[in-house]
């Protein structure tokens, strides 16, 4: 069933153009699963029935997985079952009578306009690293672009000259534009610290690590960890925080909801649409607490 799942990978990767994440999270999820069927003798695909799929999202259950662990493991095997069913490996989808779990979904985290200015000052110093590191950090929450997109920037893929990126990716390229803070960290960090910092030769890639090498996820990870944590900035604090707050804030200032979803890239307008009912829940809150009539 390996190969299977290989060939499987292979197919979404090219026909669907997904992500490295989800290629990975893919391939987890279905070797856990072929690994339970081959433990209870179902060592051929053909072999797995109804019962073994149920039993095993029962088993993730009794695990003490989360919610939203389950209904991703389930959608990876009816992802998994739509392609066997299609390519004729198996005679029918045995994964449509799995149902997810509700999964109660939960705010993203909003940082304030304070909060966000501690955290792109929290790089205040002169060192090469804290010019690179503020000029990421500005230039994520300038645009909204997600992490992996930050951190696969090319050199080219940056218009100083009318303060925009290329973002790409698997389906479509966009333009975002930046502004003045993100534009003046940005003119710093090439201006006196990339070139210190390519140990060997140039490089294509926008932000590199002190070894010159292209910045990790991991690495830009630990890193606006560690400025949140300078910066006394409480919570759980990602890089996707800054990508929630950027369009938070847009909306709020009074962006219309199609430009801020081309900005974010998403295909669907109703994910854009969240923020600006978080950001009308948020107002009525502060009007509640605020409203000079209200009856104590």
């Amino acid at each position: 069933m390996d190969e299977i799942i290989e060939n499987y990978i292979s197919y979404i990767t090219s026909k669907k153009g997904a992500s490295v994440n989800t290629e990975l999270s893919y391939r987890r999820d279905l070797k856990k699963f072929v690994q339970f069927a081959g433990d209870r003798g179902m060592t051929d695909v053909a072999d797995i029935d109804e019962d073994c799929l149920k039993d095993y999202i029962d088993s993730l259950s009794q695990n003490g997985l989360s919610a939203s662990t389950i209904s991703r493991n389930i959608a990876s095997i009816k992802t998994f079952y739509h392609y066997l069913t299609r390519m004729g490996i198996v005679p029918e989808d045995l994964s449509v009578s799995l149902k997810a779990p509700k999964v109660e979904k939960k705010a993203p985290e909003i940082l304030s306009d304070e909060q966000i200015n501690a955290l792109l000052s929290a790089p205040s110093g002169d060192s090469p690293k804290e010019i690179r590191d503020k000029a990421m950090l500005e230039l994520l929450y300038a645009t909204g672009i997600r992490v992996s997109e930050l951190i696969n920037l090319k050199i080219n893929d940056l218009n100083m000259q009318m303060s925009v990126i290329l973002c790409r990716s698997s389906r479509n390229d966009r333009i975002v534009p930046f502004g003045r803070e993100a534009r003046k960290a940005l003119s710093r960090y090439l201006m006196e610290t990339r070139d210190q910092l390519l140990t060997e030769g140039d490089s294509e890639v926008l932000f590199v690590n002190m070894s010159g090498d292209p910045m990790s996820r991991q690495g830009f990870w630990k890193l606006i960890k560690a400025y949140a944590k300078k910066a006394g900035v409480k919570g759980d604090i990602t890089p996707h925080t800054l990508r929630h707050s950027f369009a938070a804030h847009l909306v709020k200032n009074g962006a219309d909801l199609h430009s801020v979803q081309e900005m974010l890239g998403h295909s669907d307008i109703s994910t854009t649409q969240m923020y600006a009912r978080l950001v009308s829940s948020r107002l009525r809150d502060v009007y509640d607490r605020a409203d000079p009539r209200k009856v104590n």
